[in-house]
């Protein structure tokens, strides 16, 4: 038999064992610093940067912009008037505006047509096991790293009326344009000047993703008997189709916000020929003073950019091959 003192142990540490076990939690729950309370909070501290980012300098800015779009802001006589819709009535009946979307459709419409299309052709012949490949990848990629203004100013020269492009086809026995002054040919300079410049930063993505389709594919074909254009078509398109996605949306959008090329080569010129909807904003803005109608157009802009960009990716269940 067990002696009393044994006893009277064994009673006190069953006594105490759950208080000693309760006091270890707050009011016996659980503690507030979890494991996934500690990865919510990591996660949170890693987007912090990139969403304060978002925050400051394109959730504020948008809204800015459109404050001040109901609103004439005249900066020389230092007055700001709230003027609700009154610039939108202005945008509506702007007589120069048709033409303005006009012009920005043209050059949207040839820069994203001939910058696709070269850059996939680049890519294709670029993408062949051929003894200076390297160097032309180089070539024709080394423009999109140049200024942007140096550039510009360069083709200016070269398509003056006695520039350097008019020089070497008067050496050929022809007499060329005023490039940068003739109504057909201004258009059609800028968006040339403009798709030289970036053709490149296309032409490696399209690179990178046709390196990455499988030789498999084109050895079985090529074993039925398609030919190479068949094999392009059926094949190389639909497997790079989420590239030409990629870049038709970034194509598109940069073709919107085009500004220094128009500046340094045309001014909008002949006439309003070249005259695009970032031009016609900034010469709202900064040259004749109406900043509330200039951030009337931004609105504009972001509305057509915000639209189109939505159509390309809601359009993509068709345009890329393993799309679900």
């Amino acid at each position: 038999m067990a002696s009393p003192q044994l006893k009277l142990k064994v009673a006190g540490r069953s006594e105490a064992g759950p208080a000693t076990a309760g006091s270890g939690h707050a009011g016996g729950g659980r503690p507030f610093w979890t494991m996934r309370r500690r990865d919510n909070l990591a996660g949170y501290l890693l987007v912090a940067p990139q969403l304060l980012g978002s925050v400051l300098f394109v959730l504020l800015p948008l809204g800015l912009v459109l404050w001040y779009s109901l609103h004439e802001w005249n900066v020389l006589a230092g007055t700001f008037e709230f003027v609700g819709g009154e610039n939108y009535d202005k945008l509506i009946a702007d007589p120069n505006l048709r033409g303005v979307l006009a012009s920005t459709a043209l050059f949207s419409v040839g820069l994203v047509v001939l910058n696709l299309a070269l850059a996939l052709v680049l890519a294709v012949l670029l993408n062949q096991r051929l003894r200076g490949t390297t160097f032309f990848r180089t070539l024709f990629f080394s423009p999109v790293v140049v200024s942007l203004v140096a550039w510009t100013i360069v083709w200016q020269f070269l398509l003056q009326a006695d520039g350097g492009l008019n020089g070497l086809l008067g050496a050929a026995g022809i007499t060329g344009p005023n490039w940068l002054r003739g109504e057909g040919t201004a258009m059609l300079s800028v968006i040339v000047v403009q798709v030289l410049k970036n053709v490149g930063l296309n032409m490696v993505l399209f690179l990178a993703a046709l390196q990455g389709v499988p030789k498999q594919l084109y050895e079985a074909a090529q074993l039925d008997g398609a030919g190479a254009w068949t094999r392009f078509r059926r094949i190389t398109v639909p497997m790079i189709s989420p590239t030409i996605l990629l870049t038709s949306i970034i194509t598109v959008v940069g073709s919107l916000q085009v500004f220094a090329q128009i500046a340094v080569l045309t001014q909008g010129g002949p006439g309003t020929s070249t005259t695009v909807l970032v031009y016609y904003l900034y010469q709202q803005a900064f040259q004749f003073h109406h900043f509330g109608y200039g951030a009337t157009l931004s609105v504009l802009l972001f509305a057509i950019v915000a639209l189109l960009t939505l159509v390309q990716w809601r359009m993509r269940r068709k345009w890329v091959f393993h799309e679900a």
